[in-house]
């Protein structure tokens, strides 16, 4: 059965407002200042990156899918790029907890157990990441951990996890609280439970996807989740390996819009997560695939592949392991890249665009020219629009085809539909 998360209506940033109703504009290319408090546990101070099965195979695991998807990870050379966690999502485990309270893996799917599962996983030479939810049940309805936080932050480090993710699915009324502070307590709780185990686990929060929507809640949970955990999804889930190219490519438009505004939010162990990459998955082009690789690059976003290792291509393998837009992502300065220019207008769909800016820690500027429209465009911007010294006379590296070309104070470039261009910019 494919099990879709809760859809929230609409809620996205300030800017990404200005582009949906029609209104061209420059934004200030002086960032908003990051996250600078210290991570939460020492973690993550570069977005996490790894696989995830949801997207693709929903319920439909077993320790054969999970252990296919480690082995490719290792065989296409992704995890020497930085790949290197799985993580298996909801519906692992049984229906039921054991006598005494204790999660187990589902006897069918799972019949060496989770233990044995991670050490398999550790033998590949990956990092093991789990999923649980903060409610009484997950979203596909197994048991979740309230009133079993301790309980289950314990079993995860007793199996040697690494990575948690806690949904928010059914997390219960709570009399004398709003729902803001029932899951703000959910979290914390959780949080210190990890903690208090002594293992080293990064943590996945969802909080903020459930408030997506109620603008006052949503700031307000985006403003602690960083307290507790080191990434956080913000609101709709990406689109199913299932359906149509389409709807995916107009899916990760949506999450990039709700993500791109957020940057205050982000720094080294703190990270605002748009959900999944969707390279290698069917229905989208090379362009399409690309562009969401390079927006979440330039975003800061957690790098984690959803589709189908055994079967991606090599298209898709060298669009994931490209290490130049990597690197992008996981410069040590830790700052979100955002809009620095735009034009939206949805009576004129050709002059659809962004342009974003994510200053890097030795002084250059990743620079992405992201054409929305359905039809090729030529983009144009300045140095001073992209945070550096008007007039100057750059370098651009285009991080796809390596072609290097200088240029005085102007970025631009011909941009195919869907497409973008990502350069590393450096005044020379």
């Amino acid at each position: 059965m494919l099990i879709s998360r809760v859809r929230r209506p609409v809620m996205v940033s300030g800017v990404a407002l200005c582009l949906m109703l029609g209104i061209p504009q420059a934004v200030s290319a002086v960032p908003v200042a990051g996250d600078t408090a210290p991570a939460w546990n020492g973690l993550a101070l570069t977005p996490p990156m790894g696989y995830n099965n949801w997207s693709y195979f929903q319920c439909k695991i077993n320790e054969q899918v999970i252990l296919s998807q480690a082995r490719a990870l290792v065989s296409t050379g992704l995890v020497r790029k930085g790949y290197n966690t799985i993580t298996i999502d909801d519906c692992w485990m049984a229906k039921n907890r054991t006598a005494d309270g204790t999660l187990v893996g589902d006897p069918q799917k799972f019949p060496h157990g989770m233990a044995w599962m991670g050490e398999q996983i550790h033998g590949l030479g990956l990092k093991f990441g789990i999923y649980e939810d903060a409610g009484v049940t997950t979203c596909a309805k197994f048991p979740g951990s309230w009133n079993f936080f301790q309980k289950d932050a314990g079993t995860f480090a007793k199996w040697k996890v690494d990575y948690i993710k806690l949904d928010g699915c059914n997390v219960p009324k709570v009399e004398g609280q709003t729902t803001e502070q029932t899951y703000r307590y959910a979290y914390k709780t959780f949080s210190d439970a990890i903690l208090h185990t002594g293992r080293k686990m990064v943590f996945s929060e969802s909080a903020p996807a459930y408030f997506e929507g109620t603008p006052d809640d949503w700031y307000r949970v985006l403003g602690w989740t960083p307290k507790y955990g080191n990434l956080w999804r913000e609101g709709r889930d990406i689109a199913l390996g299932q359906e149509p190219g389409t709807n995916k490519w107009l899916s990760f438009n949506y999450n990039y819009s709700y993500n791109v505004g957020l940057e205050k939010y982000a720094g080294p162990g703190h990270w605002n997560d748009p959900d999944f990459l969707l390279v290698g998955d069917s229905g989208l082009s090379n362009d399409e695939m690309q562009s969401q690789m390079s927006l979440w690059a330039v975003m800061a976003a957690p790098l984690i592949s959803s589709t189908d290792l055994t079967q991606v291509s090599p298209s898709a393998v060298a669009i994931l392991g490209n290490e130049d837009v990597i690197a992008i992502d996981q410069d040590p300065a830790g700052v979100q890249g955002h809009i620095v220019q735009f034009r939206h207008d949805y009576r004129n769909n050709g002059n659809n665009y962004d342009v974003l800016a994510k200053p890097l820690a030795n002084g250059d500027v990743a620079v992405v020219l992201y054409n929305a429209s359905a039809t090729q465009k030529t983009i144009a911007t300045t140095a001073s629009l992209v945070g550096l010294k008007s007039g100057s006379s750059l370098k651009l590296k285009n991080l796809v085809t390596k072609a290097v070309t200088t240029s005085r104070d102007e970025i631009q470039a011909t941009v195919p539909p869907h497409g973008s261009v990502i350069y590393r910019v450096s005044v020379q």
